[in-house]
């Protein structure tokens, strides 16, 4: 990563010299640059940017997509099971079944065998609105994403994730 050796700082004192400011916006991230976490952050934004950006049509985030295909490949599950697997806090979760409901993309159902548990189960509209939000992201953001990185780093990168996954 290309960075100017120019601190804040140096540009603040710079100014007050009435230097020039610098003509790019270039920065000096120093160990940041070598912090998996941080790198990884910065690339979930710019992948989450890009995946809003497809979808804006259907206003789903990436959250709302995760759950709507978690939903259509584990008909049946419990709101607690659903949001556990993706890592959602419950009180998040919540909401966001509120406003996946509200526009009935999904219903919450007592569950025969636990009066206090809901299953969550996709509407038709959700899998109407899954499906195509499913036509995007493979052939607008994932199609973007693969040919940044080929075919080969696609696959390393896809296992790395994997094995960080389960750290």
């Amino acid at each position: 990563m290309a960075a100017s050796r120019m601190t804040a700082a140096s540009r603040v004192a710079g100014a007050a010299r009435k230097d020039p400011a610098p003509e790019d916006d270039v920065f000096d991230y120093g160990e940041l640059s070598e912090l998996l976490g941080y790198q990884f952050k910065r690339a979930q934004l710019r992948i989450f940017e890009d995946f809003i950006r497809c979808v804006a049509a259907l206003q789903l985030t990436p959250a709302q997509f995760s759950v709507l295909v978690m939903l259509e490949k584990n008909p049946g599950r419990n709101q607690t099971e659903i949001a556990t697997a993706l890592g959602i806090l419950r009180p998040n979760f919540v909401s966001m079944l509120d406003a996946l409901e509200s526009r009935e993309l999904c219903e919450r159902v007592r569950s025969p065998h636990d009066r206090r548990s809901h299953l969550v189960m996709l509407t038709d509209k959700g899998r109407s609105v899954l499906s195509r939000a499913k036509r995007l992201v493979a052939t607008k953001h994932e199609a973007r994403l693969n040919a940044l990185l080929g075919e080969g780093d696609r696959a390393t990168l896809l296992r790395i994730l994997d094995k960080l996954a389960g750290f």
